[in-house]
């Protein structure tokens, strides 16, 4: 029998591998020669670079570059293993949790840094990119991204526009010239998985400036400054992506990506992920695939992580068993979009800090997916029969 084991993180708890090896371990205990494959696993958000980078063998790298408030902060990012490709999730240089509430002006804050790690990494060889745009504090439609890769957007006075959404409305010219000459060697995968786009009530500024600490007073404003920003794009880059599906993302950085950036395309995370660690090439031939992530509900089922897992699985036949921390209500949905069972970890009447202490964790879900097979262990031997 083959199991191909592809387990998203437990968040505060453990990691994609830790709880990989985890119901690796279980299964063992009674299924002794099994092969068994344990994948990383991650959604294209917070927790990607950790899982890609401590699954494929790959290093980590930490840069000093401009925080979200123009301050410096050092952020880290990943090389995989053969040292072209690298995995950075945007919230690192330009995150909400580096903003202060005392700090906070959400009308200057800058992806700048976002550009920076992009270049440290390109000093370094790498030429492909995974980028996860998940967290961000801005809203300035990746114009700091783009200025610190040589881009050059200019007021009416020949000056760079001031940093954030609230400069964009003097953007009166775009040169493109000094723009990094490597950029077009390189490939950017961004793991985009909303579709909002830059401008309007669905955009960037109306639908998540809230959440970055814009008024509702000032929303109006801010996406016409935006939207100034597109048709000025538009004119000097000869391509309009203002309403392209994910433009909105990261306070617009998904526009940037698509409008100046000609080798990026914006992808579901859960596919750029699979794709990256070779999951299909593994389940052409499995029997059982194990899959989960701290809270199976309603959301799981519609295209989290382990839902991606095993809508793949399928294509091979394999019985698709999820393990996670807690179940929701509205997990039953996870059955229509290919999760066979699920079960919960949890074995007892614990506090939540009990429930998620790493050790503990690693024990639940060892002896959780043991207890699985124990109960399917006559067919073991003979996994196809099932």
């Amino acid at each position: 029998m083959k199991a191909v084991i592809a387990m998203d993180s437990f968040k505060g708890s453990m990691s994609s591998l830790e709880a990989g090896y985890a119901a690796r371990e279980g299964l063992l205990r009674v299924c002794c020669e099994a092969e068994a494959v344990v994948k990383p696993l991650a959604d294209g958000g917070e927790g990607t670079t950790q899982a890609l980078v401590e699954g494929l063998g790959g290093r980590y790298v930490q840069v000093r570059v401009t925080g979200p408030m123009g301050r410096p902060v050092t952020a880290r990012y990943g090389i995989l293993a053969a040292g072209r490709t690298a995995v950075l999730e945007i919230a690192e240089a330009a995150g909400l949790t580096l903003v202060s509430e005392e700090e906070c002006a959400p009308g200057r804050a800058t992806t700048r840094g976002v550009g920076e790690m992009i270049l440290d990494a390109m000093r370094r060889g790498c030429r492909e990119f995974i980028v996860g745009l998940g967290g961000s504090a801005t809203s300035d439609g990746g114009a700091g991204m783009l200025q610190a890769l040589g881009y050059e957007l200019l007021d009416a006075k020949g000056e760079s526009v001031r940093p954030g959404v609230s400069g964009l409305g003097d953007l009166e010219k775009i040169c493109v010239e000094r723009a990094a000459p490597l950029l077009k060697k390189c490939r950017f995968r961004v793991a985009c998985d909303v579709e909002n786009p830059l401008c309007g009530k669905q955009g960037a500024v109306f639908v998540y400036g809230s959440q970055k600490g814009i008024r509702e007073a000032e929303k109006a404003a801010l996406d016409e400054k935006m939207r100034h920003y597109a048709n000025m794009t538009a004119r000097f880059m000869g391509t309009n992506q203002e309403t392209a599906a994910g433009a909105g993302a990261a306070g617009g950085l998904g526009f940037a990506f698509l409008s100046y950036l000609p080798q990026a395309i914006l992808e579901p995370g859960i596919d750029i992920v699979l794709r990256a660690i070779g999951l299909e090439r593994e389940l052409a031939d499995a029997d059982i695939v194990l899959t989960g992530e701290g809270r199976l509900d309603g959301q799981t089922a519609m295209g989290k992580a382990p839902v991606g897992v095993a809508r793949l699985a399928k294509r091979y036949g394999a019985r698709v068993f999820a393990f996670a921390g807690s179940i929701g209500t509205e997990a039953g949905a996870c059955h229509e979009q290919g999760i066979d069972a699920f079960f919960p970890i949890v074995r007892g009447v614990v506090s939540l800090a009990e429930a998620m202490e790493p050790g503990m964790a690693r024990q639940n879900m060892a002896s959780s997916v043991e207890q699985v097979f124990r109960a399917l262990g006559t067919f073991c031997r003979d996994f196809s029969s099932i």
